[in-house]
C-alpha cells in the first residue's frame, strides 16, 4: 500500500520497505493559516522537496490546497504513520481509505510512556511522582544507554555537577561553527515559491530570510550528526545552560531540526554520542548531559504531549492573559534595550533557532513574569523555531517555561531575576540595565519583573514548598508597592 508521509517523517524509518511507494502532499493552506518563520518554511519544504527527488518514481509528490482535497481526490486506498499532533491525528483517523500505521519517530511510545506514568513501569505499583529524573533513568536501563550491566556507567545517573557552569571569560568557546550545508537547486526552487506566496498574499511570514542551515536530507542529518560527535560534543557539557552573545551555539548540537523531521531517530543519536565515549573521544560528563537531553527530555516531552490530553495547550494555571505585544510577536529586537532579550530575539529572527537556556529563561522567563498569554506564547514558539512543532512545544511552554499546568511538569515556576542571567551570560556587562537593581531607571526589568511575577500570582503559589523562601522575601520586600508601580508604568512596551 502506498504511504503517506508528513513533513516529519522523511527518514527511512518511516518506511517498511524501502521499495514502498510514498506519497508527499504540500497544502498551501497550512503556509496561509500561521505566520511561520520564513527560514521554517523554507526548511520544511526543501526537506518534503528533497525527499521527493530521493525516492523518484516510487514518489507522487502532490501540491493541494489543503491535505484532505488531494487525498479525498487520490483514487487509492492509503497508509500513514500516526501523525505527531492531536488535531492531525484526528483528521488522518477520520479520512475514509486510510489507515493509521504504527510510528517510527520516537524511541517511546505513547503506550510506553503510559505505562511508566501510571506507575506500571516504575516498579512502584502505582506512581508517586511524575519526574523527567525517573523516566530517564527507566529509558537508560530499558534501551541500555550507557550502563555498565545494571549500573550506570561512571557510578552516576547525573552528572550535573560537573556540567551546567558558567561561561568562560571570553567571547566565544573557540570551537568549530556546527555543521551546515551546501544549498541546492531545490532550495533555491524553494526559495522562489515561498517569495511568490508572500508577494500574492497566500503567506506572511515573520523573521528574516537567510541561508539554509540546518540538514534537509538523510544524508546531511547523518553529516551533521557526525561533525557534532567528533567536534562538539566533548565541550558540550560544561556550557549547556550558558550564553554568550557572540556564540550562537554554544557547543549545542543544533540536531533538533533533524531530529523533528524525522530525518534521524533518537536511538542512532545517543548511540552516536555512547560511542564516542566508549572510545575515549568525549568525557562521561558532556556525553550524559546529551543523551539526558535526547533519550531523556525530548522523550519526556512527546509523552507528556499525548499523555496529558488533547486540551493541554490550553491550560492557564495562572490565569495570564496578556496578549503578547507586537514588539515581541514580530521579533523586533532593534526596538529591546535590553542587552539579553534583544540578542535573543534577534537570533530568533535571524536563524529562526536559539538554545534551550535563550528559550527557557530569557523569552519565557520575561513572558512568564508579564504574564503572557500562554496558548499564544506556543503558538509563537511553534511558528518562529525552525524545530517547533505541536507537541515540542506545548509541554515545553505550557509546562516547563509557563507553569500553566500548574506543576505536572515543573516543580516550580521557572522565574529567575537579572542575576540569574547576569551568572550565566555576558549580557550585562555592557547593558544599560543593572542586574541587582530593581528600581530606577537602570532597574533591570528582569529582575524586577520577577518580584512583580511573584506579588502577582503570590496566594496561586503559596502552597509550593519550593517557593517558601522567595515568598517570605517578596513578604520583607520595602520597596515592594514601588517596585510594583514602576513595572505596572513600564507598561507592555519594549524594555
Amino acid at each position: 500500500m502506498r504511504r503517506w508521509l508528513f513533513a516529519d517523517q522523511l527518514g527511512p524509518h518511516f518506511l517498511d520497505d524501502p521499495d514502498q511507494p510514498v506519497l508527499l502532499v504540500e497544502s498551501t493552506r497550512v503556509l496561509a493559516r500561521r505566520r511561520f518563520h520564513r527560514q521554517k518554511a523554507q526548511l520544511l519544504l526543501s526537506a518534503l522537496r528533497h525527499r521527493a527527488r530521493e525516492l523518484g518514481e516510487r514518489c507522487d509528490h502532490r501540491i493541494g490546497a489543503t491535505y484532505g482535497e488531494v487525498v479525498a481526490d487520490y483514487g487509492e486506498p492509503l497508509e500513514v504513520p500516526d501523525p505527531s499532533s492531536w488535531p492531525a491525528r484526528r483528521f488522518v483517523t477520520d479520512l475514509p481509505g486510510v489507515t493509521v500505521v504504527p510510528t517510527a519517530y520516537t524511541a517511546t511510545s505513547r503506550d510506553d510512556f503510559a505505562t511508566w506514568a501510571d506507575g506500571g513501569g516504575t516498579g512502584t505499583g502505582g506512581r508517586r511522582r511524575l519526574l523527567m529524573e525517573d523516566f530517564y533513568r527507566w529509558q537508560r536501563r530499558r534501551f541500555g544507554v550507557l550502563m555498565d550491566g545494571d549500573s550506570p556507567v561512571g557510578g552516576r545517573w547525573n552528572f550535573d555537577h560537573d556540567n551546567r557552569q558558567p561561561p568562560p571569560r571570553r567571547p566565544h568557546l573557540d570551537l568549530p561553527e556546527p555543521w551546515s550545508p551546501s544549498e541546492t537547486e531545490v532550495d533555491a526552487e524553494v526559495r522562489e515559491h515561498l517569495e511568490r506566496l508572500e508577494r500574492d498574499g497566500h503567506a506572511r511570514f515573520r523573521g528574516a530570510d537567510g541561508p539554509r542551515r540546518f540538514a534537509a536530507t538523510r544524508a546531511e542529518a547523518g553529516q551533521a550528526l557526525d561533525w557534532f560527535v567528533r567536534h562538539r560534543l566533548a565541550d558540550f557539557g560544561p556550557y549547556e545552560d550558558a550564553m554568550l552573545a557572540g556564540d550562537w551555539a554554544m557547543a549545542h548540537s543544533t540536531l533538533s531540526p533533524a531530529l523533528n523531521l524525522g530525518l534521524l531517530h533518537p536511538l542512532e543519536v545517543v548511540a552516536a554520542a555512547e560511542q564516542a565515549y566508549r572510545r575515549g573521544e568525549a568525557p562521561i560528563a558532556s556525553v550524559e548531559g546529551f543523551v539526558r537531553q535526547v533519550l531523556g527530555w525530548r522523550e519526556y516531552i512527546w509523552g507528556i504531549y499525548w499523555w496529558a490530553g488533547e486540551d493541554y495547550a490550553d491550560r492557564n494555571a495562572l490565569g495570564a492573559r496578556t496578549p503578547l505585544p507586537r514588539w515581541f510577536d514580530d521579533l523586533d529586537a532593534d526596538a529591546v534595550g535590553a542587552a539579553c532579550l534583544s540578542d535573543v530575539l534577534a537570533g530568533v529572527r535571524d536563524r529562526g533557532w536559539v538554545h534551550h537556556i535563550p528559550r527557557l529563561m530569557v523569552l519565557g522567563n520575561w513572558a512568564l513574569q508579564r504574564g503572557y498569554d500562554p496558548r499564544a506564547l506556543t503558538d509563537f514558539f511553534h511558528e518562529s523555531f525552525v524545530d517547533g512543532y505541536a507537541w515540542v512545544m506545548a509541554p515545553n511552554v505550557v509546562g516547563m517555561s509557563q507553569y500553566a499546568d500548574g506543576g505536572l511538569m515543573a516543580t516550580k515556576p521557572y522565574a529567575a531575576g537579572g542575576a540569574y542571567i547576569h551568572r550565566m551570560s555576558d549580557y550585562c556587562g555592557g547593558c544599560r540595565y543593572h542586574p541587582s537593581h530593581r528600581l530606577g531607571d537602570d532597574a533591570c526589568p528582569f529582575t524586577a519583573g520577577y518580584w512583580v511575577f511573584l506579588d502577582r500570582n503570590a496566594e496561586a503559589l503559596a502552597a509550593n514548598p519550593r517557593l517558601r523562601r522567595p515568598l517570605a522575601g517578596l513578604a520583607r520586600l520595602a520597596d515592594r508597592a514601588a517596585v510594583t508601580a514602576a513595572e505596572h508604568h513600564r507598561g507592555p512596551g519594549p524594555p
